[in-house]
């Protein structure tokens, strides 16, 4: 199964000096059948792409919740064995939580097939989209459409051989 792990620029850095994501339970985003229902797809390359746009989504909320961290969104796309990867039963109904799973263990970064990241020039949207993610989630339109800013950049796919340019 392919899952997508957000993280933070500073967070590739230690996973990649780990040598594995974890440790676990790690929170990730996959094609669920909730996400599946949500978007009305058999499309199993749209419903990747949705599964993905979920991680971009949580690795701005852990952007936001660190003040020094870059401003570039980054999500890791893992395969994983299907047993490997539990749908979280305490929010299945939430909608924001949508093809969210959890992985119990750790995951060695080999197991990755890609990093995609923000490019440079997202970053003041990326920025402007965390600050205002808290006015967001309390109902603000305003914010809301700052938010999804950052949404209209699309991430760039890099292979794992590529992470230590990405980190430098």
């Amino acid at each position: 199964m392919r899952v997508y792990v957000p993280l933070t620029l500073s967070g590739l850095a230690s996973v990649h000096g780990a040598g594995e994501i974890g440790p676990g339970p790690l929170t990730a985003y996959a094609v669920t059948p909730g996400l599946r229902e949500w978007y009305v797809s058999d499309d199993i390359e749209e419903l990747e792409y949705a599964a993905l746009n979920r991680a971009a989504a949580a690795s701005l909320r852990l952007i936001a919740g660190k003040p020094d961290e870059l401003r570039r969104r980054v999500v890791v796309a893992l395969d994983v064995p299907d047993g490997a990867v539990a749908a979280d039963p305490d929010h299945i109904l939430d909608a924001s939580s949508l093809g969210e799973v959890r992985l119990a263990d750790a995951v060695p970064l080999s197991k990755a097939a890609a990093v995609h990241v923000d490019a440079d020039d997202a970053e003041k949207d990326v920025a402007a989209a965390a600050a205002a993610l808290g006015a967001a989630d309390l109902g603000d339109d305003d914010a809301q459409f700052t938010v999804d800013g950052a949404e209209d950049h699309e991430l760039l796919w890099f292979g794992i051989q590529e992470i230590p340019g990405l980190i430098a």
